[in-house]
């Protein structure tokens, strides 16, 4: 099965795309949060990401 990029519902600071991040390139949620911290543009790419990357379905 192939992976898809999705929101992560339980991996979630804010919205859940550094976890669905994280989860779909298989490396720490720690690691892609430091990233976003250092990028110039970590704003304006996640603001982007919060409206594009779906939600993950929910479970029970």
């Amino acid at each position: 099965m192939q992976n898809k990029l999705i929101k992560s519902s339980t991996d979630k600071a804010i919205s859940g795309v550094c976890g669905g991040i994280a989860d779909y390139f298989g490396i720490s949620s720690l690691g892609v949060r430091i990233l976003f911290i250092i990028l110039p543009a970590n704003l304006l790419i996640y603001l982007i990401l919060v409206y594009t990357i779906p939600n993950s379905p929910p479970t029970l």
